[in-house]
């Protein structure tokens, strides 16, 4: 493992459109020392071609896929954190961008010994990637108590710290990354926020995070099977998340 290195997980199944853009946001990073680790999970467009034409361009790329769709995201990131050699562990969707100064902002808040999560505020764009200034905007310090009520850590935005909480993998459940985030907390460390937009999530009519009512039964389930809540505790929790899905949703 190396201390100063990033690795990047990148899932990707048919992004033709998006992934060479996501791929750009990576090469633009202040922050250099970084590895990006694309898992196609059996795209049938031409995906796989744009990535691998990165890949020829710059060594720090890395191109693996899959003869078969795993279909769960969980699969190609848990695939993707196997092969990593970095000390942290970032993820990006191939539809998904990030800002210049993403990696260099939120390595310096690792500073913090009780911090193992990092992560930031992101803007929504739209499908064609055009801008406006719907920002969601997170706590700076989270907690696991604070994680139950709402998933306050953008996917795009995470990383975490292998040398302070171990190598995790994502559970293979739907919901896959809320469930992560809270097996880190749930050691007892903090989620820090740089504070500033650093991401741009792209909002996409037929994705998965688009049927909102979809994601609640999910959420009922790791409450009550992965955390074990009370049934009591587990009904205020889920209140507390539906309201501000809905909040977020309205952004």
């Amino acid at each position: 493992m190396q201390d100063l290195l990033v690795s990047i997980i990148m899932p990707m199944h048919n992004s033709e459109t998006f992934v060479g853009e996501a791929i750009e946001s990576v090469l633009a990073q202040t922050y250099r020392q970084w590895e990006l680790i694309v898992v196609d999970d059996d795209s049938t467009d031409n995906s796989l071609l744009t990535a691998k034409k990165y890949e020829t361009i710059d060594p720090r790329i890395s191109v693996m896929s899959n003869d078969r769709h795993l279909g769960m995201p969980s699969a190609p990131r848990n695939f993707g954190i196997r092969h990593a050699n970095g000390r942290y562990i970032a993820f990006l969707d191939s539809d998904d961008c990030w800002l210049p100064t993403k990696l260099e902002r939120q390595l310096s808040l690792f500073n913090d010994s009780k911090v193992a999560i990092v992560f930031s505020n992101y803007e929504k764009i739209d499908e064609s990637g055009k801008r406006n200034n719907r920002i969601v905007r997170a706590p700076m310090l989270v907690n696991y108590r604070d994680m139950l009520h709402s998933n306050y850590i953008g996917n795009l935005t995470g990383m975490y710290d292998r040398n302070r909480v171990g190598t995790e993998y994502m559970p293979d459940i739907p919901h896959e990354d809320y469930a992560f985030w809270l097996l880190i907390l749930k050691k007892g460390y903090m989620a820090k926020n740089t504070g500033s937009v650093e991401a741009l999530y792209r909002t996409r009519s037929k994705s998965v995070s688009s049927f909102k009512l979809l994601i609640l039964p999910w959420q009922w389930n790791i409450y009550r099977k992965q955390e074990h809540l009370p049934f009591l505790k587990s009904i205020y929790y889920y209140a507390c998340y539906a309201v501000r899905g809905w909040e977020k949703s309205k952004i």
